[in-house]
């Protein structure tokens, strides 16, 4: 853990300060050879939250792309999609893994821990509007609220997922390792479409194939951008 805070070149602060809701986005695969690195980083980035005026809110976003060398239980198309769509907003040549995406905004190579740094600083530049959500486990599903106030014409989505995962890999570049995640998103929706002074909306949303130690994130994205305006978390 020591040696992840010296690759993010970021100290520990005691001092109390406003912190800056930044969500961390890492694009991984359980077949890439280079992915473990990166899966560890944003381990480190979630637990110890290393920059004092940044809450760091992380999502690992598992893809499909290396399933024809070692199939990826968490992959999914919806979330290789989403690494094309940031692909062209952010006018990037192709896909790769790993890929951090910070606020929707800038990217990096996965295990870069001194450029996400910077890049984390950039984004805590643009300050973001408060928002709430409270989640629920009822019933075999998951009532969430998300609530803000002050956007308009941008796309409110809640991603669940796995607060810690493990994977023993059999074959691929990663065969014989047991690698373990962070924040692995096993569900993606689309809530609505932030209209008017205020976004108040509660829902009812699917369990995923999981028991327990899960976390709900609620994000606010600039369709035509990419940029995320508001986000927040409730860990359940």
């Amino acid at each position: 853990m020591k040696f992840l805070l010296l690759m993010l070149g970021l100290c520990l602060c005691s001092q109390a300060q406003p912190r800056t809701p930044i969500l961390v986005e890492l694009f991984t695969a359980e077949g890439c050879g280079a992915c473990p690195p990166a899966d560890e980083l944003i381990t480190a980035i979630d637990q110890i939250q290393p920059i004092p005026t940044a809450n760091l809110i992380v999502l690992s976003e598992h893809v499909t792309y290396w399933d024809t060398s070692s199939r990826d239980r968490f992959a999914s198309t919806a979330l290789t999609n989403r690494q094309l769509g940031y692909a062209k907003l952010l006018k990037i040549e192709g896909v790769y893994t790993p890929q951090l995406i910070i606020d929707g905004q800038y990217e990096c190579t996965g295990g870069n821990g001194p450029e996400a740094k910077r890049l984390i600083l950039e984004a805590l530049k643009q300050p973001k509007p408060q928002m709430e959500i409270t989640a629920n486990r009822i019933n075999g599903k998951i009532k969430t609220n998300v609530s803000f106030f002050g956007l308009s014409g941008a796309t409110v989505l809640v991603a669940i997922a796995e607060n810690l995962a493990e994977t023993k890999v059999s074959k691929g570049e990663n065969a014989g390792k047991t690698l373990k995640h962070t924040a692995v998103v096993r569900a993606l929706h689309t809530i609505g479409t932030a209209e008017g002074l205020r976004f108040d909306t509660t829902v009812d949303l699917p369990m995923p194939p999981i028991v327990d130690n899960f976390r709900v994130v609620a994000f606010v994205q600039d369709s035509k951008t990419g940029r995320i305006l508001a986000v927040a978390q409730s860990k359940l």
